[in-house]
């Protein structure tokens, strides 16, 4: 049976899309750097519903870690018939006062594992059935983040991506949508020090929310979750640059 590949499958956004598509039947393989996580959510998905789930423990922001994962998926032989590249890394402060390090693993996390992940599945994506790839991405990709800088450029880099991507493949049945989603009620807003922002106190959604908008518009090459998240995005639009990136600014406080 072909499986859907869950990148941050431990928590929030990647949890809520494992068990939204083992609802529906499908069989999974589980990655993040969590082992005790994933292998929790597998057992409860496997009983719950019947399917197959796979962990595989990977880090991603290591430049190896899509490289381990296509060794491990070659080993077993499976079949793969959509990519969810959910994991990702944030933090909040001032560019030059945030260690480079943890910008460099944001980066690498971000777009360049996503990139090379992506790369590395489309061989086994080519001729699946309904073949798919989602690409985590986020509002904050429609505009410059003061105070989330390099945060805000990596998600901006996987909306180009994920559009150009989505024209070069689909002559090979393979669709791609970037998500967008805005503040969302997860682990990220504490592990990126954003939970006391003002972004997310004038209010979040559920990451199910956040999934089922996904899985329900994956043919759509951009999906925003949320009324109020699409019109932010809308209203960037129509907004100079300048005092889009000052208000992102000011959310970010």
């Amino acid at each position: 049976m072909d499986r859907i590949i869950i990148t941050g499958a431990s928590a929030g956004i990647g949890t809520a899309f494992a068990q939204q598509l083992a609802k529906q039947g499908h069989s999974l393989i589980l990655i993040a750097r969590r082992r005790d996580k994933l292998e929790q959510l597998a057992a409860s998905l496997i009983q719950d519903h019947g399917i197959e789930a796979d962990v595989i423990t990977c880090d991603l922001s290591t430049s190896d870690g899509p490289s381990q994962i296509l060794e491990q998926i070659e080993a077993k032989g499976w079949a793969i018939s959509g990519l969810i590249n959910n994991a990702g890394l944030g933090h909040r402060g001032a560019f030059a006062e945030h260690p480079i390090q943890g910008q460099l693993d944001m980066i690498q996390v971000n777009m360049t594992s996503l990139v090379s992940l992506t790369h590395k599945m489309l061989p086994k994506l080519t001729g699946s059935k309904d073949a798919f790839i989602i690409n985590v991405a986020s509002t904050a990709a429609f505009q410059a983040g003061p105070g989330m800088a390099t945060y805000f450029a990596t998600k901006a880099f996987v909306l180009s991506f994920s559009e150009a991507l989505r024209e070069e493949v689909s002559p090979r049945n393979i669709t791609v949508s970037a998500l967008c989603p805005g503040a969302t009620d997860s682990e990220f807003a504490t592990l990126a020090d954003m939970a006391d922002t003002m972004v997310f106190k004038s209010g979040t959604m559920t990451s199910d929310a956040v999934a089922r908008d996904s899985l329900a518009n994956r043919k759509k090459a951009i999906v925003i979750p949320g009324l109020t998240n699409k019109i932010m995005v809308w209203s960037t639009k129509f907004s100079p640059r300048s005092a889009a990136r000052k208000i992102a600014g000011w959310l970010l406080k």
